[in-house]
């Protein structure tokens, strides 16, 4: 160790070398994600110029050079590309072993991410992943001696040459190779995503930029005609209403039971007469995108995450009717939804029947329901965030009794795991969330005698298991495959909720049928259910209303 650390020391390099070195780095090793994808992608053509394949790295090697030497100037280059390495290798690592893509949305998702969701990443292979890659040759350039010999006037005249030679590497493979360049990227647009480390490092300067230092957006208030019906508030003197809305976490509908799926993952509720909607579009490909659009009276084509943050959702629509609200929480967060509603968050950190110290099972947001539900007054609703499926680490979703699908993949590297096994890790999840749903509907039972109770669950996302070399989610929409965009979405109601909603459940299970749907639905549906008169409220939108008479 103690050689290795004098060759380091032991080097030199000027601020001229040192950014063609990074750039040879970054080209052949850091975007190892990219070169892959572009390996399978030129295979699948019928003819490759092999010109044009020995010309990529070069192309390349120049842009970085260009690029780095922007950065690399006396008492700046050291911190900065050090923080840049390190990073650039997790980015290189989630990308490889997971197909994951670094743009905007992604970025909003890592910022939103807490500490419980971001060490679930972590596992021994990630560790040796990122210290090669990243940390030592971070320590090489920590350890590395630059050559200050010139003046300031020289190392910018050599700077200048140094980039003028890269822009004419890139100005003679753009003669002689540009139509093939612009036919693969055109076909392949989302290979711009993959460049390390340009792109993910635009996408955190324009979210930071867009969070912290752009101009404040006046907060907007919506429906404030907002009043509950005659005919609820009536009810809500003998026998309110009770509903329970369960947000879940990366549940995909193609491994539900109910949708269709060969494997009993439903067999809780499965019997329980549930209303599963067969297609089910998410608002994103991840909780930060799809949780606040989901609450938000926008539709995802015109979505903008900043108003719907300074505007209000159906959860602020309903406390101004006089709904009696709770959100429990046992997931990353609200993202921002729940802000101005009362909040319980259940605390990992305890070592209980249900929480491990780092972790709890859903079940624990079941613990005082009644007690909850009793403090609230006239009509009310619960909403419980679920952890749901959560990866990779998906074992620490549910307990050992719940171990239904075997062999399952105990551990946070699921890429060392069989897909078979990813899958099985999977669907336990999924079966453990039926399972907090039958014993949610079982409470709900208990309670019909006071209160006309439903529950309606939707997950935010879906996720990829393997298919096309994808797992986890947050691809970007346009690029990511159904089963991070199609989520699962059940309802059940009780006897007592249908007659005093006058609702035909043999028409709801038709259209939950033969209908799609997505989350810019729950906006209205849960506004119409409950019964709130407003003028955002539209009966087009609402899933429910054709069936009510």
């Amino acid at each position: 160790m103690n050689k290795i650390k004098h060759f380091i020391s032991s080097r030199e390099l000027t601020l001229i070398s040192f950014p063609l070195l990074l750039a040879v780095y970054f080209t052949l090793v850091v975007n190892l994600p990219l070169l892959s994808e572009l390996s399978a992608i030129l295979s699948k053509l019928e003819s490759v110029k092999i010109g044009f394949v020995l010309s990529i790295p070069l192309f390349f090697l120049a842009a970085f050079n260009f690029i780095f030497n922007l950065f690399c100037w006396p008492y700046f280059a050291r911190p900065f590309f050090i923080v840049l390495l390190i990073v650039s290798s997790m980015v290189s690592y989630a990308m490889y072993n997971y197909g994951v893509i670094f743009d905007y949305g992604m970025i909003e998702n890592i910022f939103e991410t807490d500490t419980s969701e971001a060490t679930s990443y972590l596992s021994s292979y990630s560790v040796v992943w990122t210290t090669l890659m990243g940390s030592l040759p971070a320590l090489f350039i920590w350890k590395v001696k630059f050559k200050t010999s010139y003046g300031p006037m020289k190392l910018v005249l050599f700077k200048l040459i140094s980039m003028l030679v890269s822009l004419v590497v890139i100005a003679i493979i753009a003669f002689f190779f540009y139509k093939d360049y612009s036919s693969v990227g055109r076909n392949n647009s989302y290979l711009k995503k993959m460049i390390i480390p340009t792109h993910y490092v635009y996408s955190a300067v324009k979210y930071v930029n867009n969070t912290y230092f752009s101009e404040p957006i006046e907060y907007q208030q919506i429906g404030l005609d907002a009043k509950q019906a005659d005919s609820a508030l009536a009810s809500s003197e003998n026998k309110p209403t009770l509903f329970v809305f369960v947000l879940g976490e990366t549940a995909r509908s193609q491994n539900y039971e109910l949708n269709g799926y060969n494997r009993p993952t439903n067999q809780y509720t499965r019997d329980l007469d549930v209303i599963s909607f067969q297609d089910v579009s998410s608002c994103g490909t991840a909780t930060a995108v799809s949780v606040p659009c989901m609450f938000s009276a926008m539709p995802k084509r015109n979505y903008s995450k900043p108003i719907a943050n300074n505007q209000d959702n159906f959860l602020d629509i309903m406390q101004r009717a006089g709904i009696s609200l709770l959100w429990k929480e046992n997931d990353g967060g609200d993202k921002g939804v729940a802000k101005h509603i009362p909040m319980q968050k259940i605390e990992r950190k305890e070592k209980n029947e249900y929480c491990n110290g780092s972790t709890c099972y859903d079940m624990a947001l079941l613990d005082n329901f009644e007690n909850d539900i009793e403090a609230m007054q006239g009509n009310r609703m619960l909403t419980m965030h679920l952890i749901g499926s959560h990866g990779p680490t998906y074992y620490q979703r549910y307990p050992e009794d719940k171990r239904f699908f075997t062999p399952d993949c105990p551990r946070s590297d699921i890429e060392n795991c069989g897909v078979d096994e990813i899958i099985n890790t999977y669907d336990n999840t999924i079966l453990y969330t039926d399972y907090v749903l039958s014993e949610t509907i079982a409470k709900l039972k208990k309670l019909e005698s006071r209160y006309n109770t439903a529950l309606l669950y939707i997950s935010d996302h879906g996720e990829s298991l393997g298919e096309n070399g994808l797992f986890l989610h947050g691809t970007p929409y346009s690029l990511a495959p159904e089963y991070q965009t199609k989520v699962p979405m059940m309802a059940w109601f009780s006897e007592g909720f249908k007659q005093s909603k006058h609702i035909n459940a043999s028409c709801l299970k038709q259209a939950a049928k033969q209908n799609s749907y997505s989350q810019d639905n729950i906006f209205h549906s849960m506004l119409g259910i409950m019964d709130v008169e407003t003028d955002v409220y539209q009966a087009g939108m609402d899933v429910f209303s054709t069936c009510r008479s």
